[in-house]
């Protein structure tokens, strides 16, 4: 028999909208977008900026929107910094199911990266095709 857990992860995300529905961990919010922890986070402080309107593609958003999600990671460094103390960061955002996307919900991750936590940082986002992450300056 299925656990709560198993069950909660073969869930869809989009059925009903996991933000639009039932949004957890809610750090600051903002008419057009709040921010949250990252319930599978990729590291401590990992946070997620979600613009209020249901819309699947970050190059659907309105200027405002965009606007106010940029507004959003600047509060949210300001607090992952005094928090986690992190040594650097990634910001990213996944579009389409080929680049990554599951949940068809704009949302940008902030990363918070510390020393150490992989061997060899170069590439930095690049890491999501591994063969053209490491690269020799010419």
């Amino acid at each position: 028999m299925p656990t709560e857990a198993t069950q909660e992860m073969k869930r869809n995300p989009n059925d009903p909208c996991l933000f639009c529905k039932d949004p957890r961990g809610v750090s600051i919010q903002h008419e057009l977008a709040f921010s949250a922890r990252d319930t599978y986070p990729t590291s401590p402080g990992h946070t997620l900026v979600i613009p209020r309107r249901h819309v699947a593609s970050f190059f659907d958003l309105t200027a405002e929107e965009v606007a106010a999600c940029m507004h959003l990671i600047k509060e949210e460094k300001r607090l992952i910094d005094e928090e986690f103390k992190p040594d650097g960061y990634n910001i990213g955002v996944n579009v389409g199911q080929v680049a990554g996307q599951s949940i068809f919900h704009v949302h940008i991750h902030i990363i918070p990266r510390y020393q150490g936590d992989v061997e060899k940082p170069q590439g930095g986002v690049r890491h999501v095709i591994p063969h053209k992450a490491h690269y020799t300056r010419k």
